[in-house]
């Protein structure tokens, strides 16, 4: 079982939002801590134990990874991946959402919500990320172990849905690809060994 993790907020209450990305490096706000500990008491209390954790190597992503292990009885030591990490916006990186609208136009960014198809001069690197997200779950599916967590971006996590033939019809099922702050997804495998994803775009 693979437990997909976004972080936390990184935006104060009542500060305008922009698109934040690879090159972007923020902290989480008092109210993004307290998600990561919401989620961490969650998974504890689900008796979910973490045998391993792959962490997105930004600020954020290691923070909220920080707070959900620390509420684990024996938790694992965070790995940093470089294939979690952020997408990088371009020339809308860092922007606010009016003018993210204003240079792409909302049918991009609904794509890009419904699809993963990247806007213009977005930079997503499509095929390696879903590379490595075959690769992992094919790795699992080997040798099964403990769940694993994994923390990362809205922006990255979103290819995990691409990745297999059967998490992508599910994806028509989905309000949207994704994953709010603080909130998580699950992707398992059943009895025949087919990924599912029964839970997507939830918070504790």
């Amino acid at each position: 079982m693979f437990v997909i993790v976004r972080h936390g907020n990184t935006f104060e209450a009542g500060e305008t939002p922009r698109r934040i990305g690879a090159r972007t490096d923020l902290p989480l706000t008092q109210a993004g801590l307290d998600q990561a500990r919401a989620l961490g008491r969650y998974f504890a209390e689900q008796n979910v134990q973490f045998g391993r954790a792959l962490i997105a190597p930004l600020l954020r992503t290691r923070e909220t990874a920080q707070l959900i292990l620390a509420a684990q009885v024996s938790p694992p030591d965070p790995q940093i991946c470089g294939w979690l990490r952020e997408i990088d916006h371009g020339p809308d990186e860092n922007q606010p959402e009016e003018a993210v609208l204003g240079r792409i136009g909302q049918d991009a960014l609904d794509k890009w919500d419904a699809t993963g198809e990247a806007p213009p001069d977005w930079s997503i690197d499509r095929e390696a990320r879903i590379t490595a997200w075959q690769q992992l779950f094919a790795e699992a599916g080997e040798s099964p172990s403990s769940p694993t967590l994994i923390v990362t971006s809205n922006g990255a996590a979103r290819f995990a849905l691409l990745a297999e033939p059967a998490l992508a019809r599910s994806m028509h099922q989905l309000r949207s690809l994704k994953l709010p702050t603080g909130g998580y997804g699950v992707i398992e495998a059943g009895a025949n060994g087919g990924l599912s994803a029964p839970v997507w775009g939830q918070r504790p």
